[in-house]
């Protein structure tokens, strides 16, 4: 019995001291540079706000935050990689809907669980969707819209910038709480939607606002709606889909950092805490209004259950449309 007791006391001393570095290591966190990796190519508007706060993180953490692209596979590379590193904060993983939700419904053979695999930390920023009709339509509202789709089932071409992407989705949410059956032609990006568009070989686009507000000021492209909950300031003389008749007609993208699951709570609260501090400032919000974005913030519980109401939100509509990337 003294021999049981004596093994207990050894062995939780040595638990005690071998949990203790890590302790520590977290309280001193960082000691080195960072990886932030971004699952998109350089030059796009989720790689500028990963590299506006990497910049951010390296000047408050006094450790480099290196920005490093792995497109490819709708995000799946970045964020299978993201799951496998070391949870350590020494690998941070900046993602959107897809690789950090929503791919999770598109592909069967997902090399990660965005709800399992992941330490969510703190949301950055969100920008709306907007739908557009092409000048040489008649649509000019939401309403016009359905009324037509209705009259001439299948007869209605609605652009995407690319198969599973959020403007997919918000297509897909029309038709099924429209009631109503349109013909949708994908995209390799928002410029061939844009110069179809423009062309008249399309009706409507359904795509994030950001590539669209000069073409709407320039009256180039009539608007429909903003497929958010209140109006973009950059476009604010557009209604939101509800505003036209359209309740519960809403895609909103954002944006966030998480890191590997097992994230010590130390290095997710000095994040979180800069991240925060970062998007109140007014000088960050005219950086991310030309992008179309809207600094958010936030807890990590906050982060974590917007992930799993996205899931939840789309799956119906994913499985009714039958969409699928594999």
């Amino acid at each position: 019995m003294a021999l049981t007791r004596r093994l207990c006391i050894v062995i939780g001393a040595a638990l005690l001291t071998a949990a203790a570095p890590a302790a520590v290591q977290a309280e001193d966190w960082p000691t080195r540079p960072i990886t932030m990796i971004v699952p998109f190519p350089a030059g796009g508007s989720a790689d500028v706000v990963a590299r506006l706060v990497a910049a951010e993180l390296s000047d408050k953490l006094k450790q480099q935050v290196v920005v490093d692209n792995r497109a490819g596979a709708g995000g799946n590379i970045a964020a299978a990689a993201a799951a496998r590193a070391k949870p350590d904060g020494y690998t941070l993983l900046f993602t959107t809907p897809g690789p950090g939700a929503n791919n999770k419904l598109l592909y069967k053979d997902l090399p990660y669980d965005p709800e399992k695999d992941f330490t969510p930390i703190v949301q950055v920023a969100d920008s709306p969707l907007i739908m557009v009709a092409s000048e040489q339509t008649p649509i000019r509202s939401m309403a016009e819209l359905i009324d037509y789709a209705k009259k001439n089932p299948g007869k209605l071409n609605v652009g995407i910038p690319g198969n599973g992407t959020l403007g997919h989705f918000a297509v897909a949410l029309l038709e099924r709480q429209a009631g109503v059956k349109v013909t949708i032609i994908s995209y390799k990006g928002s410029s061939p939607l844009i110069t179809d568009l423009l062309g008249g070989q399309i009706h409507i686009g359904s795509d994030f606002i950001t590539a669209y507000v000069p073409l709407v000021k320039d009256n180039k492209l009539p608007p429909l709606a903003v497929l958010a909950p209140q109006r973009s300031p950059l476009l604010p003389q557009v209604p939101t889909a509800a505003e036209g008749g359209f309740t519960n007609f809403e895609a909103v993208a954002w944006f966030a950092v998480v890191g590997p699951a097992g994230l010590p709570p130390p290095v997710v609260a000095k994040i979180n805490a800069i991240v925060n501090a970062y998007v109140k400032d007014d000088a960050v919000k005219a950086k991310f209004a030309p992008l179309g974005l809207r600094p958010v913030g936030g807890t990590p519980e906050q982060l974590r259950d917007l992930v799993t109401q996205e899931i939840a939100r789309w799956r119906p509509i994913v499985e009714d449309a039958k969409i699928t990337l594999n």
